[in-house]
């Protein structure tokens, strides 16, 4: 069975990721779920290990900014508190815009580019379809299985059963370091570009 995890009425099943010490949050706009980056990353109240997920994502169409600093986001597929926080797939406008092939839309990130560029132009609704299978450990904190991810973006195949080589950090080495379920986190990226929004969040547990 699917779980819903945002229908456009209410964010129940996601928390902050720090405690603010305002009453600013992610607000909900017209059946949407708008990114405060003031507030922080959000994360899911549940865990999970396996899933098929589904989920959309809007850019503004008044977006500014180039490279990294254009409607960047981010969905962590499994996230961690330590390291890179997780494991990204990643969020960006880029309909028109240049940057590193390994961090653009549809990419591991820093990891592995997509397939394809799929991303259609700001202002319209984008959706991913991921198949997630959590990474396993030994008892002795050694991988025993890596974590693999198969991605379609906007009906294009991006990402084809990529055998992850660990977390996805902005510099340095991916590693591995043993967890178990995890929740799923959305990015609230720090430039300065308008802030994007997400909508139409399920999830079907493997």
């Amino acid at each position: 069975d699917a779980i819903i995890l945002f229908d456009g009425k209410n964010m129940e099943e996601w928390e902050s990721t720090k405690p603010s010490s305002t009453n600013e949050k992610w607000t909900l706009v017209d059946g949407t779920m708008l990114v405060n980056k003031k507030v922080g990353d959000l994360q899911t109240k549940r865990k999970f290990t396996d899933f098929q997920l589904h989920i959309e994502y809007r850019i503004p169409a008044n977006i500014t900014g180039s490279g990294q600093s254009r409607g960047n986001s981010g969905i962590f597929l499994a996230a961690l508190p330590w390291g890179a926080g997780g494991y990204e797939l990643q969020v960006l406008d880029n309909y028109n815009n240049s940057t590193y092939v390994n961090g653009q839309a549809g990419s591991i990130y820093k990891q592995n580019p997509p397939m394809a560029n799929a991303c259609f132009p700001p202002g319209e609704w984008q959706r991913y379809e991921v198949v997630w299978v959590a990474p396993r450990f030994k008892e002795d904190g050694t991988v025993q299985s890596s974590a693999r991810v198969t991605v379609f973006h906007n009906g294009v195949l991006v990402q084809n059963n990529f055998v992850l080589t660990g977390d996805t950090p902005y510099d340095g080495q991916p590693f591995y370091k043993k967890h178990g379920p995890s929740p799923i986190k959305l990015q609230a990226h720090g430039d300065k570009s308008e802030p994007i929004s997400y909508r139409n969040i399920w999830l079907r547990e493997l």
